[in-house]
């Protein structure tokens, strides 16, 4: 069964040219997004993939990116729908992974793709090192200094006149714009 898809962004609001061209390739379904193709949730594509799950399905596309939202995504994809034994079909490029040089086309972008990840992982771990060298360490910024820490502590063990505390732990939290868990964690330490 040939089932078709296709995603039109929210500024261009027309689908009939790829759901034209869909039918026109036979395909006995299709689905159409009306989104970004940023966007993780993508409801017609998951009913297109719950429709294209036998051996011999085929996907059809009128673009590879009306497809995915990246190549990684579309990696991701097209190992699913090899999984399942279902080919993908992308009308204006050409490509049909039920052919061998299909097949091939897919393998070099997950070569590449499989390539770019190790040089994202590495120019991370770089730049890592380099500002450890420097004297940074990762994370966020304390959100209280050591001298308002100094202060939350003192008015934590302020009393009254009755010697109860003389200020709440929410009071102090909201002196210093912070979340009473962000107060909890400075008493904590010694």
């Amino acid at each position: 069964m040939r089932i078709g898809y296709g995603r039109v962004s929210t500024r261009d609001q027309h689908p009939e040219a790829q759901h034209d061209a869909l039918r026109a390739a036979s395909c006995e379904q299709v689905f159409l997004d009306t989104a970004s193709g940023k966007l993780a949730r993508r409801p017609e594509l998951d009913k297109a993939l719950l429709s294209a799950n036998r051996s011999g399905d085929q996907l059809v596309v009128t673009k590879l990116d009306r497809l995915g939202r990246s190549l990684e995504n579309l990696i991701d994809l097209s190992n699913t729908l090899q999984e399942r034994g279902v080919d993908l079909v992308v009308l204006d490029q050409g490509i049909d992974t039920s052919s061998p040089a299909g097949r091939m086309f897919f393998q070099i972008l997950g070569s590449i793709a499989e390539f770019e990840h190790a040089l994202m992982s590495e120019r991370t771990r770089d730049g890592l090192a380099a500002a450890r060298a420097r004297g940074r360490t990762g994370g966020q910024k304390p959100k209280l200094g050591p001298r308002q820490v100094k202060l939350a502590r003192e008015m934590y063990e302020e009393k009254d006149a009755d010697g109860k505390r003389a200020h709440t732990v929410e009071h102090i939290a909201q002196e210093f714009s912070v979340s009473r868990p962000t107060i909890y964690r400075h008493l904590a330490k010694p």
